[in-house]
């Protein structure tokens, strides 16, 4: 449909369904869900003119010198919120910030992704992408709160468990219905590897709307695990010693006739990778330390990126190697159009549009660069470090060393984004090391 059409439909279906509440959402530079409502007979008027707001409260936007802002919503977004009464109900629609001359807001993350795709869009690529999410369910967050005890684990069920060990099966199946009912289609839910961490694959999306996907799965694996009496977290590794919590990305380059770019046979090709696909890999790989710090952006992430064979610590990429920091999924006969690779190193706290703005940066670079892929490895990633193989940061402190002096992170995300980012997670770096940790407290007090 045109915008014009959804527009149509949007004011008809607000009209029809007796919605009283309209959400408008957007994210702060560092990924959390914004939203304020209005009523629905502003709402023609937000699409024509926007609807303004403070800008200099929202992290990472604008200053108070210049802080009117203005939502546009998308039509093309707008949902029914189905854990909201029918009656006087609530929708949601996600927005592009914009400055009072209407002129795209460089401190909005969607606005930066929709540039990147635009710009591969120009060149005949479209970018999709099929999310997988991995998640904890706990009693609640008041041991986390109160910073007195471990999170307690609700079961000590592992990966695919179908036993009465996994507590989660009910949760999984509320959370699958409520976003199939926001039109998110769900390939699979499953237990994960560790005890209560769960898991959601969504299915494939161009990158815009699977960004908007993932904004709105967290929202509302939060929202059914509240209902439940259960407190939802997606911190990357909340629990020593076991799996921490990944958002795994299948990506893709189609071109504007529906034909998937990556898949190939013959001459040339390897694990039915084109020459296209084989250079993508090839920029990701490397420019993945100059980015690790968009799509791993706290201090936990590096917890999670430990030596353990099955996270990614070094930029490499293999076939049936799952420390690979790009995996390339077995090829299915007659199943062209999967054909994908899958990227394994972002968590659920990144900011997905930012996350698929710079991943899809750095391949579109590898394919203009014509840059070569490397060799395949099937080495364990205790032997990797024999190799020349590239390390990823091994800290947030080493993260925003390796962001800083990225030509292409400055590029593609813009001044604003970018010296933001760096601010911020510096000073999240500093304050972490001079904080007294238990670990430290256990190891060094009475010692000596």
């Amino acid at each position: 449909m045109t915008n014009e059409q959804n527009i149509d439909f949007v004011l008809r279906s607000v009209e029809e369904r007796d919605i009283r509440f309209v959400r408008l959402w957007f994210t702060d530079v560092l990924g959390n869900l914004k939203s304020f409502a209005i009523s629905p007979e502003d709402l023609e008027e937000a699409f024509e003119e926007g609807i303004g707001f403070d800008g200099s409260a929202v992290d990472g936007f604008a200053t108070l010198e210049e802080s009117d802002m203005l939502a546009f919503p998308d039509a093309s977004t707008y949902q029914v919120l189905p854990w909201r009464p029918s009656e006087a109900g609530v929708a949601r629609i996600f927005c592009d910030i914009k400055t009072p001359y209407r002129e795209s807001f460089v401190g909005d993350p969607r606005a930066c992704l929709r540039r990147v795709f635009h710009e591969a869009d120009k060149a005949g690529y479209v970018l999709n992408v099929s999310p997988e999410m991995e998640f904890f369910y706990f009693k609640d967050d008041t041991t986390v709160s109160s910073g007195s005890a471990i999170p307690e684990p609700l079961d000590n069920a592992g990966y695919f468990d179908l036993t009465p060990q996994d507590s989660a099966r009910d949760l999984r199946r509320d959370m699958t219905l409520a976003l199939e009912q926001m039109s998110i289609p769900v390939e699979y839910s499953y237990h994960a590897m560790a005890p209560s961490q769960n898991g959601v694959s969504l299915r494939y999306a161009e990158a815009v709307t699977c960004a908007d996907n993932i904004m709105t799965s967290r929202l509302v694996i939060k929202q059914t695990a509240v209902a439940h009496g259960m407190f939802a977290s997606f911190m990357p590794k909340p629990l020593s010693g076991v799996a921490g919590s990944a958002l795994f990305l299948c990506q893709s380059l189609f071109d504007h006739d529906g034909n998937n770019l990556f898949w190939a046979q013959g001459e040339g090709s390897v694990h039915h990778l084109s020459e296209v696909a084989q250079r993508y890999i090839a920029g990701l790989l490397k420019y993945a330390p100059e980015f690790t710090l968009v799509t791993n952006p706290t201090v936990n992430s590096y917890k999670r990126l430990v030596p353990n064979g099955e996270v990614p610590c070094f930029a490499t990429w293999g076939s049936k190697n799952r420390s690979a920091f790009v995996r390339v999924p077995t090829y299915k006969p007659g199943k062209q159009l999967s054909r994908r690779i899958e990227l394994r190193s972002p968590d659920p706290t990144c900011n997905p549009y930012l996350t698929m703005a710079v991943t899809l940066a750095a391949g579109m670079r590898g394919i203009q660069e014509g840059l070569e892929l490397p060799a395949e490895s099937s080495l364990p990633v205790e032997r990797l470090a024999e190799t020349d193989a590239v390390r990823l940061p091994r800290d947030l402190g080493q993260a925003v060393e390796a962001f800083e002096g990225s030509e292409l992170m400055r590029e593609v995300l813009g001044d604003h984004i970018f010296e933001y980012l760096l601010r911020e997670k510096r000073a999240e770096w500093a304050g972490y090391s001079q904080t007294v940790t238990d670990w430290e407290l256990r190891h060094y007090y009475g010692g000596f």
